[in-house]
């Protein structure tokens, strides 16, 4: 009995895929190609939005814009910083609102974590924020000396359209009737 042709048997011939070595000189541009990668370097931080004492106003913060050349342009954030080794998100987002805000508060709610990639010093920063409510407890704004040039209250209906990053724009517009 002979084989079909589909089953294997000597009539048919069957196509390998051929492995090309690579040469010499295809591996060093190869390898000069993953030298000019910029590392990846992942971070954690907490932070988010206080709302003052009357439930009426949000508290951002202002940095210069950096590619604003008469250097008048604020670019306005949620307060968020690192998170330091032992502690929680939720510690870390109330010590970084404290440090960058001067304002106490305390937590309400959680209002979710985003994720985002962008370039610094050479690096790939894959950066991730925990982010929650706060009501405001106490003390007096003061924008802190090294990291932020202003803090300012801002009627809640403006938090939105005041935010320079589209992730934090997107988290508070899905927050909305959490600011109620």
């Amino acid at each position: 009995m002979t084989p079909a042709p589909s089953a294997g048997g000597e009539g048919v011939k069957k196509k390998r895929k051929r492995r090309h070595p690579r040469s010499k000189t295809a591996s060093r541009t190869n390898s000069k190609k993953s030298a000019q990668y910029a590392k990846r370097v992942d971070e954690i931080s907490a932070g988010g939005l206080v709302i003052d004492a009357s439930g009426t106003k949000g508290l951002l913060i202002g940095r210069i814009d950096a590619k604003d050349q008469s250097r008048e342009r604020l670019l306005w954030s949620l307060p968020k910083g690192h998170i330091e080794s032992g502690e929680s998100p939720e510690e870390a987002a109330l010590r970084e609102v404290k440090e960058e805000t001067g304002i106490e508060s305390e937590i309400y709610k959680s209002l979710g974590v985003i994720d985002f990639w962008f370039m610094a010093g050479g690096k790939r920063i894959h950066k991730t924020v925990h982010h929650f409510l706060f009501k405001e407890k106490g003390g007096r704004i003061a924008p802190q000396v090294s990291e932020v040039d202003d803090v300012r209250w801002f009627p809640l209906n403006e938090i939105v359209e005041r935010l320079a990053y589209p992730d934090e724009r997107k988290l508070i517009a899905r927050s909305k009737e959490l600011l109620k």
